[in-house]
């Protein structure tokens, strides 16, 4: 055999090698996301290289510096046109850049930036050994109750990892509402879930409960994510691809070359619907639709306040934005199977979340019911299938996130003894003993009820307004019902804080650090702002509410 010969063998056999093309990343489009998960990975460096004592203050500066780039980054992708007129497919074909995706992706930025803030205060407890401590454990690998935990709190140390952990989940948020394929949207759920996972677990006062949370969370979203990956794979085997825009084109029966070994598959529709019924399950999981809620009033309540109401708001916010995409891009040809599901889904979570939430005791239970009831809410305006119902979620999304924050900054707030005091009947005569703070929650739980004049009342009306002229009208009655049920328990509270008397042994209210006051008048800001002047964001949430396909 010459050496030719035995030349032209290596060159064919190497051929085709040849042929893989580098993938075609557009750095500036992703720069948001890329931002916040550069900074998690130098905010692991530095757990491992600067030492205990500055950590905090670098992991927070590392933080505030990367989701302030991030949220600029955002604005600047909008106003150079790429909410609009440029929108398009970066990523070879993984993530969108449109409205949506960048509206979602400020408003999550925001709320992570302002629950940072609740994360890091570190004035609310007293001091311990001399050491300020924060919200979360000493060290969350020793036993509760054990030697070891005495001693990490004697020494000192603070788990400076949630930083992070926080950075890392508002990473996967980021991708999870502008994935535009299905593997693309499970990494990412998967990528923002289990840094929450362990951020439930990490309560330095009552740590056993806060465990359980973490537990209970990890086994049901396991579950979750489960359904969701069958569905992938069974939608998978439907349209024999991934990709948004080619499932939706096999879904309408436009799609042009069609793989022979598709060919039996692509008309089987069984796999299409129990495939879309499981991704949609697994998304209103994480929404918290009702009967996919059981987590959530446990996981609200046994968490840390501060990782509660960051994960109330922003989770919403980006499991939401994955539901809209889903829905408005992959599945409009299947309209006709998924609304009346969705509108039953939708009516039994307004009235089971406000029903259920009039019987609780627990401040931090109240706020996780009456999450559930916002999550239907927030589906009415999904299932209106119009541009003024997409940009009527946002709108909403955006409002209710600031306020929940603020409602759990507050919570952290009112302390005994053993922590924080979130059962109701310590809250009695609140408004007496601090006026302000209570007055603070009462403007947040009245715009929880959709009061006039607050940003609940704006986003409950836009939603509403778009589901009847969707052709709901069904829901907007049952909405409206539902709100007036939760109206009274969101009263009852203001009534009790302001109209009874105080108990003597009642707990006090710490002052903060600037830090959660920012939180706590960011959140006023916006409720009263979106609800005064609610015009000119209507108008962003309407230029933004275009997906592209």
């Amino acid at each position: 055999m010459s050496a030719s010969a035995v030349h032209s063998l290596w060159t064919t056999a190497a051929d085709p090698i040849s042929k893989i093309d580098a993938p075609k990343i557009e750095y500036g489009q992703l720069s948001p996301t890329l931002i916040v998960i550069g900074a998690a990975i130098v905010g692991i460096l530095v757990e491992a290289f600067v030492p205990r004592k500055s950590r905090y203050y670098v992991q927070m500066f590392v933080s505030v510096v990367a989701l302030t780039a991030a949220f600029a980054a955002v604005v600047g992708l909008a106003t150079s046109g790429y909410g609009t007129t440029k929108a398009g497919i970066a990523a070879m074909g993984a993530i969108a850049v449109d409205g949506p995706a960048l509206f979602l992706q400020g408003t999550i930025l925001l709320a992570g930036l302002v629950g940072l803030f609740t994360f890091a205060e570190r004035r609310l407890d007293p001091e311990a050994h001399g050491n300020r401590v924060d919200s979360f454990a000493a060290q969350a690998a020793s036993v509760p109750g054990s030697d070891s935990e005495q001693a990490a709190v004697k020494a000192g140390f603070t788990t400076t990892e949630v930083f992070p952990l926080l950075l890392f989940a508002i990473g996967g948020m980021l991708i999870f509402p502008s994935a535009n394929d299905l593997l693309t949207l499970f990494v990412a759920l998967e990528v923002f879930s289990l840094p929450l996972y362990l951020l439930c677990a990490l309560a330095r006062r009552k740590r056993l409960m806060s465990q359980e949370a973490a537990v209970k969370y990890f086994l049901l979203g396991a579950f979750a994510s489960a359904f969701t990956l069958f569905g992938i794979a069974l939608l998978y085997g439907y349209a024999g691809s991934v990709s948004y825009g080619t499932i939706a084109q096999v879904v309408d029966g436009t799609v042009k070359d069609v793989n022979p070994a598709l060919a039996d598959t692509m008309g089987n529709d069984v796999l299409l619907l129990i495939g879309a019924a499981m991704i949609v399950m697994g998304l209103l999981f994480k929404v918290g639709a009702v009967p996919f809620h059981m987590w959530t009033p446990d996981v609200y309540q046994g968490a840390p306040t501060p990782v509660t109401g960051f994960m109330a708001a922003a989770t919403k916010v980006a499991a939401f934005g994955a539901l809209l995409r889903l829905l408005y891009v992959v599945l409009p040809g299947l309209r006709w199977d998924w609304r009346p599901v969705m509108m039953g889904i939708a009516v039994v979570t307004m009235l089971g979340g406000a029903v259920v939430a009039i019987t609780q005791t627990d401040i931090k239970r109240l706020l996780a019911y009456s999450s559930i009831a916002h999550a239907g809410f927030i589906l009415a305006g999904v299932i209106a299938m119009t541009p003024d119902g997409v940009s009527s979620v946002l709108f909403y999304l955006g409002a209710y996130s600031f306020v929940t924050i603020g409602a759990f900054a507050v919570v952290t707030l009112v302390r005994d003894a053993g922590g924080e005091a979130t059962h109701l009947s310590k809250w009695a005569g609140l408004g007496r003993r601090s006026p302000l703070v209570a007055a603070v929650f009462a403007v947040f739980l009245l715009a929880f009820a959709g009061i006039p004049l607050t940003s609940g009342f704006a986003g409950k009306f836009a939603v509403f307004k778009a589901a009847a002229e969707g052709g709901a009208g069904t829901l907007v009655v049952v909405g409206v019902i539902s709100s007036a049920i939760a109206a009274f328990f969101y009263i009852r509270v203001i009534v009790l804080m302001f109209f009874s008397e105080p108990r003597p042994d009642g707990p006090t209210v710490a002052v903060p650090s600037p830090l959660t006051m920012t939180a706590i008048g960011v959140g006023v800001a916006v409720t009263v702002v979106l609800g005064v002047a609610p015009q000119y964001f209507l108008d962003l949430a309407n230029q933004a509410g275009v997906f592209v396909r």
